[in-house]
């Protein structure tokens, strides 16, 4: 079963390949074993949901500002074009599109795509799940109002050619979002012994703390991009009401907002 997959990928031109340059398969293959507790908030995933809240409402507040949108009403991303890269299940493409944007969703997991598909048909919401790459979706020259690049950067083998093709994205006078683990002694601590090891949050192995990033490196490459970066948030756990907060602590999990001048 394992000689198809390789044969295709022998097969393919060297724009395939290129497009393809920033994908870790043993990440892709992780992900994927997974795929089926997307939606389980009580799965494996089940960090995810915790933590989306507070990052929603971040999201949210960043494209309400740089837009001049209302958050107050039901659906203030009317007209807005959102791209949500390694877009998972769905877990905030669905969010995104309930509050009225144009959402596509690109994941390089083949299982990931159909599963948040499916639960888009079944929510009633129209969504579009590609199965690809920010680099191709770049190199067909598309654009989008708002790139969305949430705890992925962690995950690709490629970093500067991922965030090069995540920068293509990015209309002018529109945003780029990036979340993700900085580098530091306390995300070791807390992002992979704690979460991994001791309290279970996710399996053992989901996270290499080498490939962390730190602000300053982020921020680096967004710039490399023609983006001008702007709010830079970090998220923290509380456990005494087990959810979520934005936050000026910056150690473990971190947003960054950049935008792209008009």
């Amino acid at each position: 079963m394992t000689d198809a997959p390789q044969d295709r990928r022998s097969a393919a031109g060297p724009e395939a390949r290129a497009a393809r340059a920033t994908v870790d398969e043993a990440e892709i293959a992780r992900f994927a074993a997974m795929a089926d507790e997307w939606w389980d908030p009580r799965g494996k995933f089940a960090p995810l949901h915790r933590l989306n809240p507070a990052r929603l409402r971040l999201i949210r507040d960043a494209i309400c500002r740089n837009f001049g949108l209302d958050p107050a009403i039901d659906r203030p991303f009317e007209g807005l074009r959102i791209v949500d890269l390694g877009c998972g299940g769905g877990l905030v493409c669905e969010p995104m599109a309930r509050l009225g944007a144009a959402v596509t969703g690109i994941d390089a997991g083949v299982e990931t795509v159909e599963i948040a598909r499916a639960h888009a048909e079944r929510s009633g919401l129209e969504i579009d799940y590609r199965h690809g790459t920010a680099e191709a979706l770049a190199g067909a020259g598309e654009a989008f109002d708002v790139v969305l690049n949430l705890e992925v950067v962690e995950h690709v083998a490629d970093v500067a050619a991922f965030m090069a093709a995540a920068g293509a994205l990015v209309k002018p006078g529109g945003l780029q979002i990036v979340a993700t683990l900085n580098r530091t002694l306390r995300s070791m601590a807390l992002g992979v012994v704690a979460a991994e090891y001791v309290l279970r949050w996710v399996p053992p192995g989901t996270h290499d703390w080498r490939k962390f990033r730190k602000p300053s490196e982020v921020a680096a490459h967004l710039r490399a991009a023609g983006l001008t970066v702007g709010q830079v948030s970090g998220l923290v756990y509380n456990p005494l009401t087990d959810s979520w907060q934005e936050s000026d602590d910056l150690g473990v999990n971190y947003t960054m907002v950049a935008q792209r001048p008009s």
